[in-house]
């Protein structure tokens, strides 16, 4: 039975892991607008709602847009920033 190895050289060298206030400050650079905008174009159409429907239907749509896009692209950004300004 043959087991896979890796030597130290042949694995890149992991990205360090921002601060948790980097984090912080990331996650509401991207919550904060996309909770802006979506109030501003469903606003008026959830106006009768009760506050529970109107929270609902923002987390659908703000959770996964800053989860799986904007988080991201901003922790690439952050990341090359990082290396542009210490290198």
């Amino acid at each position: 039975m043959s087991t896979l190895t890796t030597t130290p050289a042949a694995v890149a060298p992991a990205a360090a892991m921002p601060s948790v206030h980097r984090r912080a400050l990331i996650t509401w650079l991207a919550v904060y607008p996309t909770i802006t905008v979506a109030l501003a174009l469903l606003g008026p159409e959830m106006g009768g709602l009760p506050v529970f429907l109107k929270t609902l239907v923002l987390t659908v749509i703000v959770v996964p847009v800053s989860a799986y896009l904007l988080v991201p692209m901003l922790m690439k950004a952050n990341q090359r920033l990082t290396v542009r300004f210490t290198h």
